[in-house]
């Protein structure tokens, strides 16, 4: 077994006992979703019969900072230096001759023979959710991996719905342009490291395969696609290669999204798939799509970490960023500066909110405060903060089409300087018994254990 493969993670899992296989027979239709909900940020879960389908299922893998460290190979404390230093040390990928994922070719595939979830009430249909999106930008041939949702429309067609920045939307409409459709590969079942990477915010042209490899330590090892030779990674479960055609409008009706709640975006782009290939015995990952653990966790560390590599050259006391939960894992910043000088605060809250349009909601906190721990957040507003003299308002900023109360992709912004001041006090210690007493009982403590 690769150590490239999702299925090392998924062993890896199941001794620590975070694997739970459910061997009754689940419909695809909602019982794989209301599966999923009930998980929370519990066990990763694999349902071994699926309804109408041989293949088996798969999710909820990374739905927790400890989850996403430990595919990574690494820790919490280092989780997010882990992939700051992987956005800036990228690996090209490296071919082989022979990828599992390669095993079986099926031409004009159908895919109502995948077991693709129904997940909420009132969407109009099943959704592929954990498809890492190859593509190649046309004008500098340079690649890309993303993340967009897609609904089959039956037999090789399907609806892809991308937000009209995403650099994804920008390459077919290139394509477009030049008068040819934009050609994909659409990879499910992937290592986590490629799973993180496919969600970072990088500029257009930074090919976010690469920083997978530096993520897994080595170069990803891909296979060449038979539509324009796109490198997926070899190890992955399922490939579908197909092309977005711009040209085709397509309705989606009401659909999911990360905070909670039902979006309509109208029109998206056609898909349409000319081949599958995949394992021998191949299985489908999902991500449980809306407010639920794994899809905010995956979103916010991948922003929180793009946050740190954009701006940490324009503030070198720049500490951690945290996207939190709270915030859907896209909509709120904590981030850390070290011995700010006055302006450095309101400087970093107005740069978050020009490097990632989503954030609505920034704090900036002192070094010494956990910008993951929300009660030492908030303890950082009770002591630090004044009102009158620390909140940013800005009105009419820029967002994106998801934010639930967006009006013509506006809306109204707050930060929120709860950083010491010298003027304030002038004594911030902190009352606690002396250093060496705590360190010796602490020892004793441990002793016990």
């Amino acid at each position: 077994m690769s150590r490239q493969s999702v299925r090392a993670y998924l062993a890896h899992l199941e001794r620590r006992g975070w694997l739970r296989s459910i061997a009754e027979l689940v419909d695809p239709r909602f019982e794989i979703s209301a599966h999923l909900c009930l998980a929370g940020a519990g066990p990763a879960l694999r349902f071994e019969r699926v309804a109408g389908h041989g293949m088996r299922v798969f999710g909820n893998l990374l739905c927790n900072r400890e989850r996403i460290a430990l595919g990574l190979g690494t820790t919490v404390a280092r989780l997010q230096e882990r992939i700051v230093a992987a956005i800036g040390s990228p690996l090209a990928p490296r071919l082989v001759d022979a990828a599992p994922c390669q095993a079986i070719a099926i031409d004009r595939p159908d895919l109502a023979t995948l077991p693709i979830p129904t997940f909420f009430e009132h969407e109009t249909g099943p959704y592929l959710t954990a498809g890492a999106i190859v593509a190649r930008d046309p004008e500098s041939g340079r690649g890309n991996l993303s993340f967009a949702r897609l609904k089959p429309l039956g037999g090789s067609r399907a609806f892809i719905g991308i937000a009209p920045n995403h650099h994804l939307a920008i390459f077919a409409r290139r394509a477009q342009a030049a008068g040819r459709r934009l050609p994909i590969a659409v990879t499910l079942g992937n290592h986590p490291a490629v799973l993180i990477a496919a969600a970072l915010y990088l500029g257009v042209g930074e090919d976010e395969l690469r920083v997978a490899g530096a993520l897994l330590g080595r170069p990803v090892e891909a296979a060449r696609t038979a539509n324009g030779g796109l490198a997926v990674p070899a190890h992955c479960e399922i490939v579908l290669e197909g092309e977005i055609d711009v040209a085709a409008a397509i309705a989606e009706g009401p659909v999911s999204e990360y905070h909670g709640m039902y979006e309509d975006y109208g029109v998206g782009y056609l898909v349409e798939f000319s081949r599958m290939t995949r394992r021998r015995d191949a299985m489908l990952q999902v991500v449980q799509p809306g407010y639920y653990p794994e899809h905010v966790w995956i979103g916010g560390e991948a922003i929180a970490a793009s946050l740190v590599y954009r701006l940490r050259p324009s503030f070198p006391n720049l500490g951690a960023v945290a996207i939190t939960p709270g915030g859907a894992g896209r909509m709120h910043a904590v981030a850390t500066l070290a011995e700010p000088r006055a302006g450095d605060a309101r400087r970093l809250i107005e740069a978050v909110w020009e490097a990632v349009h989503l954030v609505k909601l920034v704090t900036v906190v002192d070094a010494d405060v956990d910008p993951w721990d929300p009660m030492h957040v908030e303890w950082s507003l009770a002591t630090r903060m004044k009102a009158d003299r620390d909140l940013v308002v800005t009105a009419g900023a820029p967002t994106n089409r998801s934010d639930p109360l967006e009006e013509d992709v506006k809306i109204a912004k707050l930060g929120i300087d709860a950083t010491r001041k010298s003027g304030d006090r002038a004594d911030w210690r902190a009352a606690a018994p002396p250093e060496a007493v705590l360190q010796r009982i602490r020892r004793k403590i441990s002793s016990r254990s």
